[in-house]
């Protein structure tokens, strides 16, 4: 593997974007800092963490958010008799971000050079001579497994008396985050995969019809979430995450206040995958009880070439 070059190196070729690393792992890559999840990497914390067989579903249903936000289409599925014999088939029809989700490379752009990772644009992805490249293909070749770390958030802000509202677009800054991992007594380590709880599903699960209308109608909407910013990305960069995911909309809090957003970096600067509504309420509950806050992770997102998204097929095993 390339040597990782620091933050204050990037970008790490003139005229690239701000913060990109394009090149790090080769001009053609299409994972980005899931090359961090070496055999190695992935070796260890499966005989780290796989200790009791616990094993707990990360996915949100796929029919929950009702409507869904930034305009997207609602799940519908189709449930299909085949008589004369008893058999069913079903078609579904999803937009592959209306529920539990990784972001791909394809997502995102740098929205003023309008260039994705590795400087593909949108020409690479449409018309007469698209390509599949930045595909989500590429993730789902090896999945994104190995060490997940949970930050639970909202435990903390309620053993410390901190309210938090995700109607308000209210920034969780780094160092709430750091806070939260000095009272779960969590360290990290190169290629671990950071999960971020912040009580997203549960309030939404507690709404009714209209407010869950009311919430999905502006466009774009207000959502909380971690605070954009060179120092939440320097951190993500300097820690050697392999990918980032929470039980937010939008992971970072939206609209972004700063240029470039952390979508921007992520995915497009990066090619670190950003995951979103994730269902964390399980898993938190049981790292609780249990005092672990770290788990084998194992998610396969959906072999589709040239897919932007997938639903996460993720599954955390203790």
């Amino acid at each position: 593997m390339a040597a990782r070059p620091s933050f204050a190196d990037l970008p790490l070729r003139a005229g690239d974007p701000p913060y990109s690393a394009w090149g790090l792992w080769g001009l053609d890559d299409e994972i980005g800092t899931l090359n961090l999840l070496t055999d190695e990497i992935v070796a260890a914390a499966a005989r780290e963490e796989i200790r009791t067989g616990v094993r707990i579903s990360l996915d949100w249903p796929l029919d929950k958010l009702q409507p869904p936000g930034f305009g997207r289409q609602a799940f519908h599925q189709q449930l299909i008799a085949k008589p004369p014999r008893t058999v069913n088939d079903d078609v579904i029809t999803i937009n592959t971000q209306s529920s539990s989700q990784w972001d791909g490379l394809r997502h995102f752009a740098y929205q003023k050079e309008k260039l994705f990772y590795g400087g593909r644009s949108m020409e690479d992805f449409h018309g007469p001579d698209a390509t599949k490249v930045n595909g989500i293909q590429a993730m789902a070749h090896s999945g994104i497994i190995g060490r997940g770390v949970l930050l639970d958030h909202v435990s903390y802000c309620l053993k410390h008396d901190r309210s938090f509202s995700f109607q308000t677009g209210r920034s969780i800054p780094l160092s709430e985050l750091q806070a939260t991992a000095a009272f779960q007594n969590l360290t990290f380590r190169p290629g671990d995969i950071l999960f971020i709880r912040s009580g997203f599903t549960a309030m939404y699960e507690a709404l009714s019809s209209d407010e869950r209308v009311k919430l999905a109608q502006p466009n774009p909407p207000m959502y909380s979430g971690v605070e954009t910013g060179e120092e939440f990305a320097r951190w993500v960069w300097e820690t050697q995450f392999a990918a980032v995911a929470g039980d937010a909309p939008s992971f970072e809090a939206w609209p972004p206040k700063t240029s470039p957003s952390l979508h921007e970096i992520l995915l497009s600067g990066w090619g670190c995958p950003i995951g979103e509504l994730f269902d964390l309420e399980s898993l938190a509950a049981h790292c609780r009880a249990t005092g672990r806050w770290s788990f084998f992770l194992t998610s396969v997102p959906l072999k589709c070439p040239g897919g932007v998204a997938s639903p996460p097929n993720a599954v955390a095993i203790f």
